[in-house]
């Protein structure tokens, strides 16, 4: 195993922080610190496209604690992979878990040499579970389950997170036979998390154009129809495929109310 420094420095190497990108991008967007000036000058222009942007990028991280919340507690699923998990911030998925069931365990991966920088806020665990990251990208589907595999039990259901993810692959690169290729392997029982950015909202489409101008990981926008073949084979949990700020909101809490068709989420179960 490779010394943390080591991989820190190397990782900083990778880093070009004239280029935005989408991770550090998001951060901006949730209020974090860990993002350059390129960063915050696309996420500006976007906003003045589009200025609920922001707002996508909290709704994202409030079903986030729903899905999990709703996984480890009523399924009592204890194994997480989190699959593109951008920069570390509050209530992370080892943190949502781990509250509910200590014993959680919990995968995350990513490919941006920045969240590898700060992969040691993520390692971060309860005595009872385990939490642990991989470098890797999410068109890697076999070294992620070979690593994945040295924390999590592929014999026990495992649930995946998929947030934001698939639009940073092509049509051409099929993010359903990736989605399968991680599904494959696992037992009945497993869930999937996903939710992404729809193409029939103007504004969020001219305000993704600009953004794919100067970036070096480019976003796709995909239509309903699209999102809902990612679940073929799957069960949906209800309420099903739904506007992300809509799938088992808090009863108490009033979503600020933007367009419902900026982005769609769901959870189904592996049968």
């Amino acid at each position: 195993m490779s010394d943390d420094h080591t991989d820190a420095r190397a990782a900083w190497a990778r880093i070009n922080t004239t280029i935005p990108h989408s991770a550090r991008l998001w951060d901006f967007l949730l209020g974090g610190k860990d993002n350059f000036a390129a960063d915050r000058e696309a996420a500006t222009k976007m906003m003045a496209l589009f200025p609920d942007y922001a707002e996508v990028a909290r709704l994202q991280r409030q079903f986030l604690i729903r899905a999990v919340s709703y996984l480890a507690g009523e399924v009592g699923i204890r194994q997480f992979l989190d699959i593109g998990t951008g920069l570390p911030t509050a209530n992370n998925t080892h943190e949502v878990a781990q509250r509910i069931a200590p014993d959680s365990r919990v995968v995350y991966v990513d490919n941006d040499p920045i969240v590898l920088v700060h992969a040691r806020a993520l390692l971060t665990s309860t005595e009872q579970g385990a939490t642990t990251y991989l470098d890797a990208d999410f068109r890697q589907p076999d070294v992620i389950l070979q690593g994945a595999a040295e924390i999590l039990d592929f014999t026990r259901p495992v649930a995946v997170m998929m947030l934001g993810i698939a639009g940073q692959v092509t049509d051409e690169e099929d993010p359903k036979g990736l989605i399968d290729a991680i599904l494959d392997p696992l037992p009945s029982g497993s869930h999937l998390a996903f939710t992404d950015g729809t193409n029939v909202h103007p504004p969020l489409v001219e305000a993704l154009r600009i953004y794919n101008q100067n970036a070096n990981n480019t976003y796709q926008l995909r239509s309903p129809e699209q999102f809902a073949s990612f679940f073929a084979g799957l069960d949906l949990v209800d309420p099903g495929l739904v506007p992300t700020a809509e799938w088992r909101p808090e009863p108490d809490r009033r979503e600020k109310p933007i367009s419902v068709t900026v982005s769609l989420a769901g959870v189904a179960r592996k049968p």
